[in-house]
C-alpha cells in the first residue's frame, strides 16, 4: 500500500508540474519598439480566439513632423491574425493579418491649421516568437490603402502630407511584449 501510495504521489506531481509547464497563454500585450523613432508610442492587446486565430487591438498616439508639417493624433487599428501552425497554436509563428485603421490628426504647416481623418486597411505578414516565460517577439510588415479627408481651420489647404499617411502606404514593426 506505502509503494502504491508513493506512486500515485509521484504520478501527481509529475503530472501537475507537466501540467504547469505547458500552461495556455490566451493574451498578449505588445509595444512596437520602433514607433518613437518617429515621435509615436505604438501598443498593441492581442486575444486568442481559436487554435488557430486571434484578434489584435493597436493604438497609438504621434506627435511626427515631417519638414514644416507636425501632425499630433492618435490611431486605432483592429486586425484579425491567422496563424499558419497549427501545432505550435496561436500567437506563435506565422501569420497573416488583414486590419482596418482609423486616425485623427490635427495638422500644423506654415501657419496653416487642419484636422485629417482617414480610414482604410490593408493585409500583414509577420512572424511572431513566444519566448520562456510569455516573453514575445513580433516581426510583421505589409501594404495599406488609406483615405481621408482635411478640414481647414486656418489658413490654406496645401498640406503636403508624407506618404503613407493617405493613399498607398507601408506598415511595418517590430513588438516586444508578454503573453499569459
Amino acid at each position: 500500500m506505502k509503494k502504491f501510495s508513493l506512486l500515485a504521489a509521484v504520478a501527481l506531481v509529475l503530472g501537475l508540474s507537466v501540467n504547469a509547464q505547458v500552461r495556455e497563454r490566451t493574451t498578449n500585450f505588445k509595444v512596437n519598439i520602433i514607433s518613437p523613432a518617429v515621435r509615436t508610442g505604438s501598443f498593441f492587446f492581442e486575444q486568442k480566439i481559436s487554435a488557430t486565430t486571434t484578434g489584435q487591438l493597436g493604438v497609438f498616439y504621434t506627435g511626427y513632423s515631417f519638414d514644416n508639417l507636425k501632425l499630433r493624433g492618435y490611431g486605432i487599428t483592429p486586425e484579425f491574425r491567422y496563424y499558419a501552425s497549427p501545432n505550435k497554436g496561436a500567437m506563435d509563428g506565422f501569420y497573416v493579418a488583414p486590419f482596418l485603421r482609423y486616425q485623427d490628426y490635427t495638422l500644423t504647416e506654415d501657419g496653416n491649421e487642419g484636422k485629417f481623418t482617414s480610414f482604410g486597411g490593408g493585409l500583414l505578414i509577420g512572424n511572431q516568437w513566444m519566448l520562456k516565460g510569455g516573453l514575445n517577439i513580433d516581426l510583421f510588415i505589409g501594404p495599406s490603402l488609406t483615405t481621408g479627408t482635411v478640414k481647414i481651420k486656418s489658413g490654406t489647404d496645401n498640406f503636403d502630407l508624407p506618404f503613407g499617411i493617405q493613399g498607398f502606404g507601408i506598415r511595418s514593426g517590430l513588438t516586444v511584449g508578454f503573453a499569459f
